[in-house]
C-alpha cells in the first residue's frame, strides 16, 4: 500500500479523508514519486547553468543496497530544466524516466515497463508510462514542464 496522491493543478498532494491519509494499492503513486522527485545527479552529469546543488534525497545513503550500489530515489528529469527541446534531449528524458522506474522491474512489482517521451507543445514534455502487471497494461501519461518542473496527470 502507498499513500494516495490526489492530482490537481499543478502536481499532486496527499489525499486525506476524515483526517486520515488515504491509501492506494495501485502503482500510480510509486510512478509519480519515482519520476518527480529530484534524484541526485551523477558525477558526470552537467548541472543546469547557475546551479551547484546535485540534489537527491538524504535517505538514499541509508536505503538497502539491492544491486550492490546505493539506491537513488527519483529521476534526473530536473537536469533538463534549461535544455532546448531537441530530439536528443527528449531521448534523455525517456532514458531518465526509464532509469527512475527501473526499480519496479528489479523488485518484481511489474512484469514490463515502457516509457515514451514526446513534445506535444513548446516547453512541455509528455511522458507515457506503460506498466505490465499480470498480463494487463496500466497506462499513465504525464505532462511535465521543462521550465518550472511542474507536472500533471495528462487526460
Amino acid at each position: 500500500m502507498d499513500i494516495l496522491l490526489a492530482f490537481g493543478t499543478p502536481g499532486a498532494d496527499l489525499a486525506v479523508a476524515s483526517g486520515d491519509l488515504l491509501t492506494d494499492d495501485g502503482l500510480l503513486t510509486a510512478v509519480v514519486v519515482s519520476l518527480f522527485t529530484d534524484r541526485q545527479a551523477e558525477a558526470t552529469d552537467e548541472l543546469p547553468a547557475g546551479e551547484t546543488d546535485r540534489k537527491g534525497w538524504w535517505a538514499d545513503a541509508t536505503l538497502p543496497k539491492l544491486t550492490g550500489a546505493p539506491d537513488k530515489i527519483g529521476s534526473r528529469l530536473w537536469l533538463l530544466r534549461r535544455e532546448k527541446q531537441l530530439p536528443e534531449v527528449v531521448a534523455r528524458a525517456r532514458e531518465y524516466a526509464t532509469e527512475a522506474l527501473q526499480w519496479l522491474l528489479t523488485e518484481h512489482r511489474v512484469d514490463g515497463l515502457t516509457v515514451t517521451a514526446t513534445v506535444p507543445e513548446r516547453g512541455m514534455l509528455q511522458l507515457q508510462v506503460a506498466l505490465e502487471v499480470d498480463g494487463a497494461t496500466q497506462l499513465s501519461a504525464f505532462d511535465y514542464s521543462y521550465l518550472t518542473g511542474a507536472y500533471r496527470l495528462s487526460v
